[in-house]
């Protein structure tokens, strides 16, 4: 089962559909559940924490639920785990977006606005990814593949390792996907991303539902 964390945030429904449609698609019989269980959470082969929004109200709602301790065990649990958007956000130390606001702390480094002057905030549109680690998550997604995004605050990890693909908006390089171990995030959303967003998800539902079994007749 792989569980989408629902705690008040984000555009759960489409996530969910995204993940179906990506189950289909690669032969994988999983159940996709919107959840805000803490045992579902627990059990779950598979966790995704989608976010919209500020980053401040995205950790309110997340500790209102009581639910940030589990999501915090199940990021470094060793099972996949897919942050999208303020999901991947969250995931860092602190926000400065009306902070600083402290998050979750599973990667450390600060999310902040764009800087450069006269950009056009949000960002908001297909930019063309540039892969910095490939496979995992990305594996069989091209370099320059476009993915969508709607954000005016991004990732500053303060390891460049766990740097899975960058992006470009306005001359201002910024973090689209980080990685480490079993966790990936993106900043993008996926499910609004097409063919690539799909092929991203395949690879995602592919780790978390392991390898096809096939049934060898006695």
């Amino acid at each position: 089962m792989i569980a989408i964390v629902d705690y008040g945030v984000g555009n759960l429904r489409s996530a969910a559909k995204g993940l179906e449609r990506a189950a289909a698609g690669a032969g994988r019989e999983v159940e996709v559940r919107v959840t805000g269980e803490r045992s579902d959470l627990d059990r779950a082969s598979a966790v995704v924490l989608p976010g919209v929004g500020a980053f401040g109200a995205c950790m309110a709602s997340l500790e209102a639920s009581g639910l940030v301790e589990t999501v915090r065990a199940a990021a470094v649990s060793g099972r996949p785990f897919l942050g999208i958007c303020v999901g991947m956000q969250i995931l860092f130390e602190e926000s400065e977006e009306f902070g600083p606001v402290a998050g979750l702390g599973v990667l450390a480094g600060r999310v902040v606005r764009f800087r450069t002057p006269g950009l056009k905030i949000p960002h908001m549109g297909w930019n063309g990814l540039r892969i910095r680690r490939p496979g995992g998550a990305l594996d069989g997604i091209e370099e320059g593949a476009w993915v969508y995004f709607v954000h005016s605050y991004h990732a500053v990890p303060s390891d460049p390792a766990v740097v899975a693909a960058t992006c470009e908006y306005g001359g201002e390089e910024f973090v689209a996907a980080v990685s480490r171990d079993a966790l990936f995030a993106t900043q993008f959303h996926p499910e609004k991303s097409q063919a690539t967003g799909l092929r991203l998800l395949r690879n995602f539902v592919r780790a978390a539902s392991g390898p096809v079994r096939v049934a060898v007749p006695a």
